[in-house]
């Protein structure tokens, strides 16, 4: 066999579940909290600027609108947000916090250093595999 074609040779694989591991990691912490880690990236989202629509909302999470639409009235079902058709084009849906989501804000300040101790290295080892990933993901675009 090839050894472009071993498991052991790719490059994406470590990635891919070191990825899940992390998300692994987030999920007890996520549960205190009652949202999903897709719901805690869009609220990550909007405490950094609200309103936002849909498709803001979308890009910056890199989800097409059948995925973040789907996720956006969970949050909605659970009182964290508000979504609302804007009146100068009702195709448009604008999405704000609730009182209820603004307050899961301070508990969900406690989620990352949770995390990095669960997983057991240091801030400074994250912030250099961010840099390298980011720096992946500036020149794939």
């Amino acid at each position: 066999m090839d050894d472009k074609l071993k498991l052991k040779s790719q490059v994406c694989f470590p990635i891919y579940a070191l990825s899940r591991e992390i998300v692994k990691h987030y999920r007890p912490f996520l549960d205190e909290i009652d949202i999903t880690y897709p719901q805690y990236l869009a609220m990550m989202v909007l405490w950094e600027n609200e309103p936002q629509t849909v498709n803001q909302i979308g890009d910056k999470l890199n989800l097409d609108n059948g995925t973040i639409t789907p996720l956006l009235k969970r949050l909605a079902a659970k009182g964290f947000i508000s979504r609302k058709r804007k009146s100068c084009d009702e195709r448009v849906v604008e999405i704000s916090l609730t009182e209820s989501g603004k307050q899961l804000k301070s508990k969900a300040e406690k989620v990352p250093q949770k995390v990095v101790e669960s997983m057991g290295v240091t801030p400074e080892d994250l912030m250099q595999l961010k840099a390298i990933v980011l720096k992946i993901l500036d020149r794939a675009k």
